[in-house]
């Protein structure tokens, strides 16, 4: 018999603008499940928690760390489970080298001090998994599906959107500022790095007049999370829902107000969550700044020994950048750690979609995700054979369907794992 370990975490961004009321107990509803029908033992579920001071906080360094330590050392039929109650980022963080071929978007998921975890990251987590040994993520957030990236869709159509999106993209003459993606020049965008770079300690010498550049940002207004999956009265018992997605614009005040930084726009936020978090920052933000700083070398922009000195660009210029291209926005991390085939990932919808944060009327929270996975379990006959992944997802989708919600769960893994016991 294999160790059965899990990480759940849990986000209500309270007193923010993204603030939710069920991740917490989402997340205390999978413990007791984990416990009492899986086997799992107490001291192998850690759980991360905001407003809770019993459990470390849910930063992205920390969130790592834990899921780090879960893929650590595995052996064949051990069980390894993540579940994830939060924010994601809508649509997701935007393209900003300024190169014509990086159009795409990183999915991301929220942790509460804003130190976005990407599909990237989450991709090479799973890729250290041996094979026997199996990776379940479970993800109650908006815009979920394909968060462990390469990873074959069984039930969705998160991949048929990508492809759609990618081709719209490709197709126009310039990516639109009204979807987030950064419009500034490549020239423009390098003064941008070089001012992320000088306010890290670095000077760098001026080469020619140097002009003022006005950052791209979005405003007109900050956006709420309250948009409704369905309206209240076709959802059960009247309950209340808002969305688990984060506004790139809502996200951006929320980084200013965090970093304290008021210039934080579209075309700066990797370089000012590398700035602000540093070596916790997530890989792909390290080498995204470690490929623009080696532009500012070529141009003549940066000192090179300088850079090499630099105590607070160490954490970018340790990373392996095998193509420039693996830092656009979107890029796949298979090339780089190899597929990552023993991973399930159930979301709670598509790539284009919002999960249902939801309220009753009697004052209870939840996701709809996590509350139907909870509710297709306790429904299965003590004795009987456990719901596959694909019957867990299949079901799960029908309740919410009757439930009034809109959105539906995906499931990613291979053939073989589609037809294992949900967490075997």
């Amino acid at each position: 018999m294999g160790q059965k370990r899990a990480v759940l975490v849990g986000i209500n961004y309270p007193g923010t603008d993204g603030e939710l009321k069920g991740c917490l107990n989402d997340v205390a509803r999978m413990r007791r499940c984990l416990v009492d029908r899986f086997g799992f033992d107490e001291g192998g579920i850690r759980v991360l928690a905001d407003a809770d001071p019993s459990t470390p906080p849910p930063t992205g360094a920390n969130i790592r760390r834990e899921l780090e330590r879960l893929v650590a050392g595995p052996r064949a039929g051990d069980t390894l489970f993540f579940h994830y109650s939060g924010h994601g980022l809508q649509p997701g963080l935007p393209a900003e080298t300024g190169d014509d071929d990086d159009t795409g978007y990183d999915e991301c998921i929220v942790p509460c001090d804003l130190n976005l975890i990407k599909d990237q990251d989450f991709t090479e987590l799973v890729a250290k998994v041996p094979d026997g040994c199996l990776f379940t993520m479970v993800s109650d957030s908006c815009h979920s599906g394909g968060l462990i990236d390469k990873t074959k869709e069984q039930i969705g159509n998160s991949t048929k959107q990508n492809k759609k999106n990618q081709q719209h993209r490709a197709g126009d003459t310039k990516p639109p500022s009204a979807s987030g993606t950064c419009t500034c020049s490549c020239s423009s965008l390098l003064r941008i790095i070089r001012g992320a770079v000088e306010s890290l300690g670095v000077h760098l010498p001026c080469h020619g007049r140097r002009h003022g550049h006005k950052q791209s940002t979005q405003t007109g207004g900050k956006e709420t999370d309250a948009k409704t999956e369905a309206e209240p009265s076709t959802i059960a018992s009247a309950t209340t829902t808002s969305s688990r997605s984060l506004p790139l614009p809502t996200f951006i005040e929320m980084l200013r107000d965090k970093t304290g930084r008021h210039d934080v726009g579209v075309g700066s936020i990797r370089t000012t969550l590398f700035h602000h978090f540093g070596h916790d920052a997530s890989p792909k933000v390290k080498r995204f700044v470690k490929v623009m700083v080696g532009r500012l070398r070529h141009d003549g922009k940066l000192d090179g020994e300088e850079a090499e000195q630099s105590h607070a660009l160490r954490a970018a210029l340790d990373q392996d950048v095998q193509s420039v291209e693996e830092v656009y926005a979107g890029a796949a991390a298979a090339a780089r750690a190899g597929l990552p085939r023993n991973g399930v990932l159930i979301s709670g919808c598509q790539t284009d979609e919002t999960s249902a944060d939801a309220t009753t009327p009697d004052g209870v929270s939840y996701g709809a995700l996590s509350n139907a996975i909870q509710t297709v379990l306790a429904g299965s006959k003590r004795g009987a054979a456990a719901a596959t992944n694909r019957e867990l997802v299949v079901r799960a989708r029908e309740l919410l369907a009757k439930q009034g919600y809109t959105q539906q769960p995906g499931l990613y893994c291979s053939d073989e794992h589609d037809k294992l016991p949900f967490i075997c």
